[in-house]
């Protein structure tokens, strides 16, 4: 257990050293945040005096009619695409420098562009399924919401390769689940704990950076307005940075992983010894 957790942070820390030469990385999460707040005002703003509107932003609520599980799945839709062709833009940029090319913005982005058919394919099998999770947690109660979960969870597992398989093999997207899966079955699913390093050090800094200056500014509130609002302020951009640096973490993590598990290459950026370790192989 100690030795995995020691992995994940030297993993970790080897994928902070590939963002640091490559910081314009940080703009995709960026943007595509951006324009997923855009995809929302889209939808809820026309909708805003109609009971359609709890289709979109009530997550616990099943829609009432076939109209509104069609917002709910053009919704869905959309917010996936976005969600997935910046992530396959980031990702790609990844790999280019892990084969030891100069990436760029525009690579990043033409390589997303240049697989457009399978995001949207990819986009359209994944607000099925979302529509689908969401009628069973919102019709069940609390035991959908435990099946959903479950279900949901198993999904997330099973489609964790998913971007990388799209960006590098081009495929459809039940190609792309089975290849997740082969990777997955390959590691025997080890892949997954190597995310611990990040996720410890984004909840390290998430209480440094976001909820300390937040809880010092409400206690701030009461003597001196101006500075609560400013620590609040601090606050609130500090946990949207560390959001920021997690999310685009989370990505060159998953490309290193990737061509790793499915090409045995280990990235020039990563010790060969953190990927056996993260690693069990059959």
């Amino acid at each position: 257990m100690f030795d995995r957790m020691a992995n994940g942070w030297e993993l970790a820390k080897a994928s902070l050293r590939v963002l640091r030469v490559d910081k314009e990385l940080l703009l995709f999460p960026l943007v595509s945040t951006i324009c997923c707040l855009v995809v929302l005002g889209s939808f809820v703003v026309p909708l805003w005096n109609s009971p359609l509107v709890a289709a979109v932003v009530n997550d616990h609520q099943a829609p009432n009619n076939p109209v509104a599980y069609l917002i709910l799945f053009a919704f869905y839709f959309v917010n996936y695409f976005v969600i997935v062709f910046f992530n396959s833009a980031l990702v790609s940029c990844a790999i280019i420098r892990f084969k030891g090319g100069e990436p760029t913005l525009g690579d990043g982005f033409r390589a997303a562009t240049n697989r457009l058919p399978q995001i949207l394919a990819w986009s359209l099998v994944s607000a099925t399924v979302g529509v689908l999770l969401r009628a069973i947690e919102s019709h069940a109660e609390k035991v959908g919401q435990i099946i959903s979960a479950v279900l949901g969870g198993v999904w997330s597992i099973a489609t964790y390769f998913v971007v990388p398989v799209l960006v590098v093999e081009r495929v459809d997207p039940f190609t792309a689940v089975k290849r997740s899966l082969a990777v997955l079955r390959h590691t025997w699913g080890e892949a997954l704990t190597a995310n611990f390093g990040i996720g410890f050090v984004t909840f390290i800094a998430m209480l440094l950076v976001g909820l300390v200056p937040l809880v010092a500014g409400g206690f701030a509130m009461a003597v001196n307005v101006p500075l609560g609002m400013v620590l609040i302020a601090l606050g609130v951009a500090g946990l949207f940075a560390v959001a920021l640096v997690s999310s685009t973490l989370d990505s060159i993590l998953l490309a290193a992983l990737y061509l790793y598990a499915a090409e045995g290459e280990v990235p020039a950026q990563f010790d060969k010894s953190l990927f056996e370790g993260a690693f069990a192989s059959k």
